[in-house]
């Protein structure tokens, strides 16, 4: 045994290759199994979520090992631990397992492979091969695509409620040992999973101890859904703004965790929240990167566009109603005119009134069956519309901005960045009401000096605009074409900026 630790203090201090040499790299089996184990622990970065299982056959001390988030625990006992429990004494290790696909290996890489894809390896003492067995874990059902989050190409599952669910569908598409899970369980009534993942070598280690610092500093008797998270671990819990970003896409945390950052998944939920993050992420969605860049950039803008134009939209509409009536054109001065003229409220009152009874249907829509809530959705804002016209109560020209104002606010892709709008375009409504174009311009002023306050887990709000990040900016306001990025975003903080190198380079052999 002292001949066995001695050589694992030497082998510790060496720094695991990554994913990209494991084909150069050949590592045979060590000569004491709990050599083998700690190989493959490290390797994973001592993940959660590797389990092993002590096991004897023939009077020799084994261990079975396997990633219960890809592994059937029913396929596990049923291909190995009953034949095992029913063997007789001398029967080879080869007949017993019963899965059908099984294999010998000498190579602890290839075990570390099997286990990303679902297999079981187990390691007996003094043995120089390892026996894998396939027992994948099936999901029962497919996971639907998001309502909320639909592209139109790539990938089309979802997340689910089950925790482990979600994990086989992470692992089944980042199939690298980097990748770390690490479990805890909140509440004290409640118990609920909680599982904090990232990439090993990817994410910065301040920034994931800080993540658990946060997490295991909460004291509840009942965590059950990520707004509970979400309000224990953010920076700024009074902020409007969301400092976290909620996705129910596997390929889009992916790309997230493939960036540095960490997500944290809980059971009973199909949200999975990514930490940090800055504003211009919660414009982004995975069909900016399925389609060609052009389109994908202009798509991107329009919704950056939607987000300031239904803050400002209605103010704009009151301010110049109230207060700038000289700089509507000539042609259309009479027909605002004849439009307003015998409403008996303010047009402050009247913007008021249409966003409440917008934000009525929404929620009516959202809480009905799908079929009523289409209906109560559509009749209703016909009706009420022509009806509050015909009445005299709010002018045509309100209705067209209170629509339009709508219409961008659901163009978001977050649902969080949608409430934020909606909270802060009445405060700024009250400032065009007040004082005009000023009160705009001061309401806008005190909410980007916010922004640039705020911060999501040390990554500045605003970043890469303030403070400024040149190279960040080729994926923010636009995205440039997907050759050009080279680099990790600052603000996920990755230990490592270089994703890709030269990517065309067939074109330079071309010429």
């Amino acid at each position: 045994m002292s001949r066995f630790m001695s050589l694992f203090k030497k082998k510790k201090g060496k720094p695991l290759k990554t994913s990209e040499n494991d084909e150069k790299e050949i590592q045979t089996l060590f000569p004491f199994l709990e050599e083998n184990i700690n190989y493959i622990c490290e390797a994973f970065g001592n993940t959660d979520d590797l389990k092993t299982r002590n096991v004897t056959f023939n009077g020799r001390n084994g261990k079975l090992i396997y990633l219960e988030t890809m592994a059937d625990a029913k396929e596990i006992q049923k291909s190995f631990l009953i034949p095992l429990a029913e063997a007789e004494e001398g029967k080879d290790i080869k007949d017993l397992i019963t899965s059908v696909e099984s294999n010998i290996s000498t190579r602890l890489n290839e075990a570390v492979s099997a286990l990303l894809s679902g297999s079981c390896a187990l390691f007996f003492e003094g043995a120089t091969d390892v026996f894998l067995f396939n027992t994948i874990q099936v999901n029962a059902r497919t996971p639907d695509e998001p309502e909320n989050e639909k592209v139109v190409r790539g990938s089309h599952e979802g997340f689910v409620e089950k925790l482990n669910v979600n994990l086989n569908l992470l692992r089944e598409r980042v199939k690298n040992r980097q990748l770390t899970i690490k479990y805890y369980e909140k509440g004290w009534e409640s118990n609920t999973n909680i599982a904090v993942v990232y990439m090993n070598q990817l994410a910065n280690p301040s920034l994931v101890e800080e993540v658990k610092k946060r997490i295991e500093s909460i004291s509840s008797d009942m965590v059950f859904s990520p707004g509970y998270l979400e309000e224990c671990l953010e920076d700024s819990p009074f902020s409007p703004f969301p400092q976290i970003l909620f996705t129910e896409r596997p390929d889009r945390l992916e790309a997230h965790l493939m960036e540095g950052r960490v997500a944290i998944l809980s059971e009973g939920t199909s949200d999975a929240s990514i930490v940090p993050v800055s504003f211009f992420a919660f414009f982004q969605t995975p069909d900016d990167f399925n389609i060609r860049f052009y389109a994908g950039s202009i798509f991107r803008l329009l919704r950056l566009f939607s987000f300031w134009g239904a803050l400002t939209l209605p103010p704009i509409y009151i301010a110049v109603v109230g207060y700038h009536f000289e700089i509507i054109p000539q042609d259309v001065i009479m027909i605002v005119k004849s439009s307003i003229e015998n409403i008996p409220f303010p047009p402050l009152l009247e913007a008021i009134i249409m966003a409440i009874t917008i934000e009525l249907i929404r929620e009516a829509g959202i809480r009905l069956p799908t079929p009523i809530g289409q209906t109560i959705g559509i009749v209703g804002g016909l009706i009420i519309g022509d009806a509050v016209v015909n009445a005299g109560m709010v002018s045509n020209v309100m209705i067209i901005v209170i629509a339009l104002t709508a219409i961008m606010s659901f163009s978001i892709p977050s649902y969080e960045m949608g409430n934020t709008i909606r909270i802060l375009s009445l405060p700024i409504m009250f400032g065009a009401a007040t004082l005009g174009f000023v009160g705009i311009i001061f309401s806008l002023m005190i909410i980007i000096i916010h922004m640039c306050k705020l911060k999501s887990f040390g990554t500045p709000y605003l970043t890469p605009v303030a403070p400024l990040h040149w190279k960040g900016l080729k994926d923010t306001f636009i995205r440039f074409p997907i050759w050009m990025l080279n680099t990790r975003p600052k603000g996920a903080q990755a230990q490592k900026s270089i994703k890709q190198k030269v990517s065309r380079e067939w074109k330079r052999n071309d010429q």
